[in-house]
């Protein structure tokens, strides 16, 4: 863990294999394929998309945030939401507020490119997420469980 300065910034070319690393501990069941897929996406749209990563003074990363603007999201009122796509700070740097900087800026980012709500999920039984969304201001505005059968 460290305790000195950090800093929020968008991604850059150099942080790919930090971001990879982080990715796949939030997403475990992607495969590198599916992430990398996803990664080159993300970078092909600027326009909606952003990644913004926590950094250390000695390049270590700390933590990223993949946000959207998004044209509809569940229980929101307009057609221009942010939302946050992906969110994850490594064990030893949580309760440090780098959490909690790169939600501020990605609801920065999505109010300068004219939103007025940002929004985000949690998978339900994953509590800590819940709570550091609820920690931030965020409510509660359904709970949905998604269900599959094989009828073959």
């Amino acid at each position: 863990m460290q305790t000195g300065p950090f800093k929020i910034r968008g991604l850059s070319e150099k942080d790919s294999g930090q971001w990879l690393d982080l990715r796949r501990r939030l997403w475990d069941g992607l495969s590198e394929a599916e992430h990398i897929a996803e990664m080159r996406e993300i970078f092909g749209h600027k326009e909606t998309q952003l990644v913004l990563v926590a950094e250390y003074g000695d390049g270590r990363i700390a933590g990223f945030l993949e946000a959207s603007i998004r044209p509809f999201v569940e229980d929101c009122r307009t057609d221009h939401v942010g939302y946050i796509e992906g969110w994850f700070v490594l064990p030893e740097d949580r309760r440090n507020g780098v959490g909690s900087a790169l939600v501020r800026s990605a609801e920065q980012w999505a109010k300068d490119n004219g939103c007025e709500e940002m929004a985000s999920d949690a998978e339900i039984g994953n509590e800590r997420s819940l709570a550091a969304h609820l920690g931030l201001g965020y409510e509660v505005t359904s709970r949905l469980v998604h269900l599959r059968k094989e009828i073959v």
